[in-house]
């Protein structure tokens, strides 16, 4: 297994900046993503790392060897493209070989590791084919055993589940997921897309505009923003404009209107002082929705606007003084549902408030 450090790495296209200043350790056997909307960077961070781009300032090194003038073939790093890039004129056997045999390995050795290539990949029996014949599933399979045959030190994964649909998303990311555990390889891994990023994520860096505004775990990330930008970028969240009553380290007291003055966390990485500007972050599903009665805790009074049936969820839209809310109820029996025009309670615990500047 083997670490990443960046030390203050940028990447410049002429005046744009693609990646501004970058400071990060992937630890060996981590499986780390790079999150955020297109253009944000991850794909040109990667890119530097495997070899096909050049840093216009700083160093890269795994396992403390400086690889930033190395080319990509002496780097030890295996890529998975977006796209696969598997040989249309070969088959699955021939695409697996393919590394080894530029390589110059014996055929023996060469038939025994893509043999145990595809059994590692769960398709045995599936050497003879060609890419016409695979599933999109089964050919991001061979490109992953593609370069896993070759032993990489570091595998790099940029965007694999992409072309694929929903349901072999899901299935394919916990797939991954699996065989990086089981291998134990230091991977990083690009996506735009959230869950992914949450669900296969040992740590997640949150990017936007060439730089890396947050880097933590998956519970770091979604419930400790440390920016109003990545509490609305991960997950759906209900942002409330509030000022900034008290302070204090992790934790500080909120104005939201009228005097109404509730507690909240703060990201460890983040300093609000009193009198400021903030947003109070309170996700869907963390609000607990009652009809007007009296109750504990931090709440506000208002009124259902709309209300969205999503089969497994009702979610209600709720105008509550000058915030507007929206609130996530599991569909069950014993919830009776509101209609639009009804008055209700808004209630969250301490612990589910994040202010974020």
């Amino acid at each position: 297994m083997s670490s990443v450090e960046f030390k203050g790495v940028s990447k410049a296209f002429g005046r744009t900046v693609a990646v501004e200043q970058t400071d990060l350790v992937v630890q060996q056997g981590e499986f780390f993503s790079m999150l955020g909307p297109s253009g944000c960077g991850k794909s040109t961070t990667l890119r530097m790392l495997a070899g096909f781009l050049t840093p216009t300032t700083g160093r890269i090194l795994v396992n403390g060897r400086d690889i930033t003038d190395l080319p990509p073939e002496a780097r030890g790093i295996g890529i998975v493209f977006q796209n696969y890039a598997i040989f249309p004129h070969m088959n699955v056997y021939d695409n697996i070989a393919f590394g080894l045999v530029e390589r110059r390995q014996d055929k023996a050795t060469i038939r025994r590791k893509v043999e145990a290539a595809l059994e590692q990949v769960g398709l045995t029996g599936y050497g003879e084919r060609f890419e016409r014949e695979l599933s999109g599933g089964q050919k991001q399979r061979v490109a992953l055993a593609r370069v896993l045959v070759i032993e990489p030190e570091i595998l790099l994964l940029d965007e694999p589940l992409s072309a694929l649909d929903k349901k072999m998303r899901e299935e394919m990311k916990f797939w991954i997921k699996d065989i990086q555990k089981s291998i134990g390889i230091t991977t990083v891994y690009v996506t735009h897309d959230q869950s992914e990023a949450l669900t296969m994520s040992d740590r997640i860096a949150v990017m936007n505009e060439g730089r890396m505004l947050q880097v933590g775990t998956p519970v770091d990330i979604y419930e400790k923003p440390a920016s109003r930008f990545i509490a609305e970028f991960i997950g759906d969240s209900n942002l409330l404009d509030v000022t900034v009553v008290k302070s204090n380290g992790t934790r500080c007291d909120v104005d939201l209107g009228d005097g109404l003055i509730v507690p909240a966390h703060v990201s460890d990485t983040v300093r609000l002082t009193p009198g400021s500007s903030a947003g109070l972050l309170i996700r869907p599903e963390m609000l607990r929705l009652a009809p007007a009665l009296k109750g504990e805790g931090p709440r506000l009074t208002g009124k259902v606007v709309d209300r969205v049936y999503q089969g497994a969820l009702r979610r209600y839209h709720v105008a509550a003084g000058r915030h507007e809310l929206v609130v996530e109820v599991p569909n069950r029996p014993e919830l009776s549902p509101l209609s639009p025009g009804a008055e209700v309670q808004l209630f969250w615990s301490e612990e589910s408030g994040v202010a974020v500047p």
